[in-house]
């Protein structure tokens, strides 16, 4: 049923203030949860199951399913004994803001593999990628269908433009890949850019761990991105600090240079240096 239909049924209306673009296209729905869950099995949190048209597939294929919903009236039609997801044993509907919830702890409490999905609301697509930073540790993949410029964002190269902030703190957990993109007639309301979809995959390893001086030394570099790092960082040469010229030449690093030019072990050794 297409999702302005499924509204009328449980009397509603995209709401705005959420961001609300439900995707149509059950042809990309399974291909998205296809790549979530290439294998059978496993215990996956969604964010936003909206009215279901990847909750439904992921049954079918996941040992249990978490759907975390803000939106009240959604959260109670997914539960709604006319809902075909309703009576499904494996499916738990959470009423919860998931910028709030506890993620690690329901992403703990099924079998391997953990894997986080989402629609994500472009409105609020920043703190929910903070959100999969923070919970790298306990997934196998955390796969997300964002607007195709965050996608750009999140798997993005040094020295392109689309390189910034948010790639390094991303690429420190994760590697990023574009699995497609999803064109924006696949929506109901159609929204005015196109998606795609993004797989994150933790490092096996982790490159490093944040630190408050590495989160410095992004956000000073990426601040004013026109800017040479000596200049960038300058506020971070404070008295008592560890001088940023030595410090850059050990962790190999061209003042001359602009923070998009770095790659993610680029600052990391430049933290690393300065921290000592």
């Amino acid at each position: 049923m297409h999702p302005k239909e499924q509204l009328h049924q449980y009397g509603l209306r995209p709401k705005r203030s959420f961001g609300q673009n439900f995707l149509t296209d059950p042809n990309i729905a399974r291909k998205i949860v296809e790549t979530a869950l290439p294998e059978p099995g496993g215990n996956v949190v969604e964010i936003g199951p909206g009215l279901g048209a990847l909750t439904g597939l992921l049954l079918e294929r996941a040992d249990n399913v978490t759907a975390i919903e803000v939106d009240r009236d959604l959260a109670a039609a997914l539960q709604r004994p006319q809902n075909s997801l309703h009576h499904h044993s494996k499916l738990v509907v959470l009423e919860q803001d998931a910028k709030a919830a506890d993620l690690i702890g329901l992403l703990r409490q099924g079998p391997a593999p953990a894997v986080l999905i989402g629609n994500l609301p472009y409105n609020i697509t920043g703190p929910l990628i903070r959100r999969a930073i923070e919970v790298a540790d306990c997934v196998a993949r955390t796969v997300f269908l964002v607007q195709q410029e965050v996608c750009d964002r999140l798997t993005a190269a040094p020295g392109t433009s689309a390189y910034g902030a948010m790639t390094i703190f991303v690429q420190l957990r994760y590697s990023a890949r574009r699995a497609f993109v999803v064109r924006r007639g696949a929506f109901f309301p159609q929204p005015g850019v196109d998606s795609a979809l993004v797989v994150l995959t933790p490092h096996g390893e982790p490159m490093a761990r944040e630190t408050d001086t590495f989160r410095k030394l992004i956000h000073a570099a990426f601040a004013q991105r026109r800017k040479k790092l000596k200049n960038a960082w300058n506020a971070l040469n404070a008295p008592g600090a560890t001088a940023l010229a030595p410090a850059a030449a050990r962790a190999g690093i061209d003042l001359d240079a602009r923070g998009e030019r770095l790659s993610v072990a680029d600052f990391v050794r430049m933290a690393r240096e300065l921290d000592r």
